[in-house]
């Protein structure tokens, strides 16, 4: 997005293939013709990302993904003042229909969201789970979370753990967006070379015990596919002062494989 720059932006082909080259294995946007065939020319795995606000916005806007070799949808569903109830059968709409056309529909825990505080997060998959007996597939996006609770690194897990870490470790798509307490987004690297404090800190306090939550509970076949979630400045989450955010995105990818490959034992 917007990237080096608004008005000499890379084409998706070369965006896709870039992306490829820095070792990334799949690539998280929209349904976008364009987007879509330049995954399949890079050999990247299409992760979709939608808003779905009512039952009847879920077949179009899942239809779109059809065809496309995405399997994986992330949901921001409905708003930020839709009641549980309502938005209750606005995810059961996606889930539904998504399964019917292969897909796997995941609702995302983010602001501005019927999700947007723990608190509703975790109503939705209880009101899920009473109506229709069954789990709801969920994204622990944990940086939204993390700055509503104005957590400190020392606590980060601990605190996460609570919030049906059941789920999470079934779940097979996260958001890796580095956070503090109090910035839902923050630097990987300085712009020297050098790791950026925080960025260790979430690394060390979020990204290990997390990952290391997963591998305790997945079965056997068990995939997870983790996106490297950093927006571009401009949109709300990088600051003007942020270093280069793809150098920092590729810099991301290294060090959470790193830990990843530990825990595994590679």
């Amino acid at each position: 997005m917007r990237h080096p720059s608004e008005s000499d932006e890379w084409s998706m082909d070369r965006k896709t293939q870039e992306a490829k080259e820095a070792g990334f294995v799949g690539f998280s946007a929209g349904a976008n013709p364009s987007t879509v065939q330049a995954c399949q020319n890079s050999g990247l795995t299409l992760i979709g990302m939608v808003d779905i606000g009512s039952v009847e916005e879920a077949e179009s806007k899942l239809d779109r993904f059809r065809d496309t070799g995405c399997v994986h949808v992330n949901v921001q569903l409905c708003d930020h003042d839709t009641p549980i109830p309502e938005a209750v059968e606005v995810a059961r709409a996606a889930l539904q229909y998504g399964q019917s056309i292969g897909l796997k529909p995941a609702i995302e825990w983010h602001r501005d969201t019927a999700t947007e505080t723990p608190e509703k997060g975790l109503a939705l998959i209880d009101e899920y789970k009473s109506l229709y007996d069954e789990t709801l597939r969920v994204n622990f996006d944990y940086s939204h979370p993390a700055i509503i609770k104005h957590l400190r690194p020392e606590d980060f897990w601990s605190r996460f753990s609570e919030y049906r870490v059941d789920l999470f470790q079934s779940s097979e798509l996260i958001h890796f967006r580095t956070f503090t307490g109090s910035h839902c987004q923050t630097p990987i690297t300085n712009g020297k070379g050098d790791l950026d404090l925080d960025f260790i800190a979430w690394r060390d306090c979020f990204l290990r015990p997390a990952l290391e939550t997963w591998l305790a509970g997945p079965q056997p076949g068990q995939t997870l596919w983790a996106v490297v979630e950093l927006g571009p400045k401009g949109s709300g989450y990088a600051l003007d002062c942020f270093p280069n955010v793809w150098q920092d995105a590729v810099v991301a990818r290294k060090e959470i494989q790193a830990v990843w490959d530990e825990l595994v034992g590679q």
